[in-house]
């Protein structure tokens, strides 16, 4: 197994979590955004979705915002695309994470502790929620062995236009009822800064 194989509702069954659904960041402020980037989110979008395919959400959307998001945390983040987490691949809790957020303040390696996992997925955010989930369990497991014990371990999945959030505390997974688009980018980059900052 591999994190792709993963299918939501019965990765809470395959790994033992109990999962909830709770308005987790309605009251995360919107962060001031810089006309630049504006400009280049918006001429992004709209090349994305024409095009309409993952790689290109990724590359036009997702990939832009994360860049400002670690503009604007400086060098505390870590951001990492296309790679490897092996958190047990005994239990399948592994494979390739579409985007990695730390705060170990290093670049040219991911290590603890990992904050976000970002997965990016075409039109539906449906299913990407057991893919994300489980690298959200990967991920608290590394942080586990590099001692970042009791480290909320954060999630997203997001079509680029559509962003949904969730939280792994433990074996508890809390998903935000609501689903943030990129007309509000200001609210999708405060929600991303509040789990930077391990709120």
């Amino acid at each position: 197994m591999a994190f792709s194989d993963f299918l939501f509702p019965q990765v809470q069954h395959d790994l033992g979590l109990a999962f909830d659904e709770a308005n987790l960041f309605g009251a995360a402020q919107p962060v001031a955004v810089r006309s630049e980037f504006q400009t280049q989110l918006e001429l992004g979008a709209a090349v994305a979705l024409s095009i309409n395919t993952e790689k290109a959400r990724s590359e036009f959307i997702i990939a832009p915002v994360l860049l400002e998001l670690k503009r604007m945390e400086g060098e505390r983040l870590g951001l990492f695309s296309g790679v490897p987490l092996d958190g047990d691949s005994a239990r399948g809790l592994n494979g390739v994470c579409d985007f990695v957020l730390t705060t170990s303040g290093l670049q040219l390696v991911m290590a603890a502790p990992l904050v976000a996992i970002v997965e990016a997925k075409n039109d539906n955010l449906m299913s990407g929620l057991g893919q994300c989930i489980a690298a959200m369990v990967a991920a608290e497991l590394m942080n586990e062995r590099e001692d970042r014990l009791g480290r909320t371990v954060f999630g997203v999945v997001t079509t680029g236009s559509a962003w949904k959030f969730l939280r792994l505390t433990g074996t508890a997974v809390t998903a935000d009822r609501k689903e943030y688009y990129v007309d509000n980018i200001g609210k999708v980059l405060g929600i991303l800064h509040q789990m930077v900052q391990g709120v």
